[in-house]
């Protein structure tokens, strides 16, 4: 009877040691299931998860931020389509004389390779010296301003001069001076062209009169017949 007991009892024992073990490892492996879910991702992870990929740039965009800035505008053209003293040859032509005045055509021919257009009174006065400085009075306007006239390449305008002589004036009063010719403004420009033309032209201010006069711009030569 003895010896059945003692049996009875290590298998209990034994039952018992077994259920204990079973216990303790299913304690263990809820402890490493709680760790993994309760533990939040580093933030890093997060972000690098959360942001998308950059898209490349749509077509016509660049990366230079410069390229963003509006482009300065084109500067004007230099040709505004006004005859200037660089496309035109100023010379003067074959006139006549009246009463003590000699009438001369001032022409301005276009040199140029399009079309320019001329209107209005050239400036004009005498010069003289190595320095070019202006003797007497410039030219005085007569008439009224004409039409706008539109030269081709090679075609002429002119403006009439009058030159009126020295010897219609006091020589106290119109102090002659040899002149070396004329300098010319065409209209609306402001560089001007130097005209060669030996003669006299009063120095002296305070002269009746005026001693050189300019119409306006008329198409053609205007040389005498």
């Amino acid at each position: 009877m003895t010896d059945k007991r003692v049996d009875v009892s290590h298998l209990a024992l034994a039952a018992a040691g077994a259920a204990l073990t079973v216990v303790l490892a299913g304690c263990g492996g809820g402890t490493d299931n709680a760790g993994g879910t309760s533990t939040p991702p580093s933030s890093s992870a997060a972000e690098s998860s959360s942001q998308e990929p950059s898209s490349p740039p749509s077509e016509g965009e660049s990366g230079d931020p410069s390229a963003t800035e509006s482009e300065q505008p084109a500067p004007p053209p230099e040709n505004s389509g006004l005859c200037n003293s660089g496309n035109l040859k100023v010379a003067l032509g074959q006139g006549d004389a009246a009463a003590g005045t000699q009438y001369r055509p001032l022409q301005f021919t276009n040199t140029g390779d399009a079309p320019c257009e001329i209107q209005g009174y050239p400036g004009v006065s005498y010069v003289a010296g190595e320095d070019g400085h202006q003797v007497g009075a410039s030219a005085f306007r007569e008439g009224t301003k004409g039409d706008a006239i539109a030269l081709k390449p090679g075609e002429t305008a002119y403006a009439e001069i009058g030159f009126t002589q020295v010897l219609n004036y006091d020589p106290e009063q119109c102090k002659p001076t040899d002149v070396r010719g004329l300098r010319v403004y065409p209209p609306q420009e402001t560089e001007s062209v130097f005209v060669e033309m030996a003669g006299e032209g009063c120095a002296g201010e305070g002269i009746p009169g005026n001693q050189l006069t300019v119409q306006t711009i008329q198409p053609g030569s205007g040389n005498a017949p």
